[in-house]
């Protein structure tokens, strides 16, 4: 007994020694996969999902259409077995469902349609058509939804077509291509809202409608819009049909033409020109047109392109008790990129803003739609045929599920009128949170013209120059200098660390659309703390130089030897990998494989030059590949220096197959 406390003793002693080393010790942090869980639902073998739509019924079963056109009942989808069953098929191109009052809704390519089970043997026997749209045949024709609003009425929108020699320029055949329409039960329709281009996500939360929006022509980047009746969301394809006698809308395309040029010029073969990002030219942003065109609505959220946004999807409420510390918050998929990002909203002066932070991401597919199941688990449908998604599976049903531990990240951002309030899930840190150091904001904004895309233009550093931290150091005030309205400010939070383990932010990005800077008093810059460690090592340098020896006397100089030649630094993997993630090339690109765009293997076999490669990252030619959906945008913003490591890299693939 004796041996056995002295044991015990002796490994108290060993545990209270080795403790503070171990705390010390540098460790890993945590990522998103420690904190949530990616399951695949298992479905029958041989079902070919493509998830268009996803809806919870009340009793727990889960609702999946398919872009295939068929509808699927999922009993207990939480389970290791979930039991399929086709509850309707036939269908054209099912991309959103809606269980209401013991009926799905959806929308196929050309209605709405109601489909209901009245003699309960589970298997849809009355297919209504509430509502029809024309359809011209163009394949981009693609609707979404429904959503329903407070009234009980629906909502669904529907994309434009293509041009057929302007193959790049969006277009509204037949009414109503690139608009929202209200619909209630009975059939009747209101035209309520345009400007929309590739609505693939409509969500009404609370009491307000939004939708998500690709970037493309007209339209820089993907973002979220709160969209309210007469709305001109920035695409001016569905102004054809202003002019009918139902719209809410007057604004022609010929007055919106007035004030963003379309670019519709002629070769000299007569044959129309694609319109190209022109580096160093004037242009406009969506907010300056704004001035001349009071109609058109500004994103809440703009989700910047290859970081969040490639095809933005359906956005989400989260409840509370879900995922985390992150109730009333919102959740918007992302197709290509197969990711979730997490958005939280507030109201400035009347006009609604907010803040976009990374997820989840590394889905199987694209992710397409989302939905709560009973348990607080998310389920996320996804696809990627004809689209593309970095995620290389071509479907896939999933569920995420909270491990129930809290990561330490950014919780919130909330606009002030002389800076940033930053809200984390755990305390920091007494030695980040109050070091200037651990703090960077920058700003950027887009271009709105009829170009695919836009580069980030007018990017600019701002500087933080003061915070003050809360009690329990959950929040930092940052007060910063060079704030700009209706520009996407970039919060990169690399110094934080957690207060216990000293991990770092699971996502240290925070981007925050500022449409309205808040009125009001700023901080007393006297009251807050403006210590900067990189003000501190700068000092220190200084001081070590002034101590150091004076230099010894000059001797004869002899005749220096030849100079040996440099040797080029081997542009592998390693070297090129921040330069690929800097400039959100691995969002589109892989080594190997096809993403969004082609492999890099791919395009070496192309045998471009260096220069021409560089001269197709500043200015892309989508023609030369044709069996991609997604357009590459200009990216004039990547250094030459930058560029050309790219190229002597992609180009060294050729040269090892």
């Amino acid at each position: 007994m004796i041996r056995n406390i002295y044991q015990q003793i002796i490994w108290a002693l060993l545990l209270v020694m080795v403790l503070p080393i171990a705390k010390g010790i540098a460790q890993e942090s945590p990522m998103e996969e420690d904190y949530y869980k990616v399951l695949k639902v298992s479905s029958p073998e041989g079902t070919l999902l493509e998830v268009g739509g996803l809806t919870m019924l009340s009793n727990g079963t889960l609702g999946v259409s398919t872009r295939r056109g068929d509808i699927y009942l999922v009993e207990n989808p939480t389970s290791p077995r979930p039991h399929f069953r086709k509850f309707a098929s036939g269908l054209h191109e099912v991309l959103g469902l809606y269980y209401k009052n013991g009926s799905l809704y959806c929308a196929q390519r050309g209605e709405l349609t109601k489909l209901t089970d009245t003699n309960q043997d589970g298997y849809a026997d009355r297919y209504e058509t509430v509502f029809a749209w024309p359809l011209s045949g163009h394949y981009h024709e693609y609707s979404f939804g429904p959503v329903q609003g407070a009234d009980g009425d629906f909502y669904v929108s529907g994309n434009v077509a293509f041009g057929n020699e302007e193959w790049w320029r969006g277009e509204s055949r037949v009414p109503y291509r690139g608009w929202i329409l209200k619909i209630s039960e009975d059939g009747t329709m209101e035209p309520y809202a345009t400007g929309v281009r590739s609505p693939a996500g409509l969500g009404y939360i609370d009491d307000k409608l939004f939708y998500t929006e690709n970037q493309g022509d007209y339209m820089g980047s993907g973002g979220l819009w709160h969209i309210t009746k007469g709305t001109f969301a920035g695409h001016p394809a569905g102004l054809k049909w202003t002019s009918l006698p139902n719209s809410p809308l007057k604004l022609t395309i010929e007055e919106f033409n007035k004030v963003i040029d379309p670019r519709q010029h002629k070769n000299e073969q007569g044959r129309m020109i694609k319109p190209e990002n022109i580096v160093e030219e004037e242009y406009q942003t969506m907010f300056e047109a704004k001035q001349s065109i009071p109609d058109l609505k500004l994103p809440a959220v703009w989700f910047p392109y290859g970081i969040q946004g490639i095809s933005t999807s359906e956005p989400i409420k989260i409840p509370e008790e879900h995922m985390g510390p992150y109730g009333g918050q919102i959740l918007v998929g992302d197709q290509g990129q197969s990711k979730i990002m997490r958005v939280d909203l507030e109201e400035v002066d009347g006009e609604l803003q907010g803040v976009s932070i990374d997820f989840k991401s590394n889905f199987r597919s694209g992710v397409l739609r989302l939905a709560w199941g009973q348990d607080g688990s998310l389920f996320v449908g996804e696809t990627n045929r004809g689209w593309g998604s970095a995620g290389e599976a071509n479907e896939g049903l999933e569920r995420l599920v909270w491990t129930g531990e809290v990561p330490f990240d950014i919780r919130t951002v909330k606009a002030k009128p002389d800076g940033f309030e930053i809200a984390f899930t755990k305390p920091a840190s007494k030695n980040s949170i109050e070091d200037l150091a651990s703090y960077a904001v920058s700003s950027f904004i887009y271009k709105y013209h009829p170009v695919y895309g836009s580069p980030p233009v007018d990017h600019q550093d701002a500087k933080v120059v003061g915070v003050q931290v809360s009690d329990d150091r959950m929040k930092a005030r940052i007060i910063v200098e060079g704030l700009k309205p209706y520009y996407i400010h970039h919060l990169f939070l690399e110094g934080i660390r957690e207060e216990d383990t000293s991990y770092s932010l699971v996502h240290p990005s925070a981007y925050y659309t500022l449409n309205k800077i808040p009125s009001g008093q700023g901080l007393d810059r006297k009251a807050v703390i403006t210590f900067d460690s990189r003000v501190k090592k700068e000092e220190e340098e200084k001081a070590k130089i002034a101590k150091a020896a004076p230099a010894a006397p000059a001797k004869p100089a002899k005749e220096a030897p030849a100079a040996k030649p440099v040797k080029q630094e081997a542009i592998t993997f390693e070297v090129v990998k921040p330069i690929l993630a800097k400039n959100t090339c691995t969002a589109c690109h892989n080594r190997d494989t096809k993403q969004v765009g082609p492999a890099y293997v791919d395009v070496a076999k192309r045998n471009y030059t260096n220069e021409q490669i560089i001269e197709l990252i500043h200015t892309p030619r989508p023609e030369n590949w044709p069996e991609y959906a997604t357009p590459m945008p200009p990216m004039p913003h990547v250094t030459r220096e930058d560029a050309l490591k790219i190229a002597q890299w992609i180009n060294s693939l050729n040269k090892k197959q």
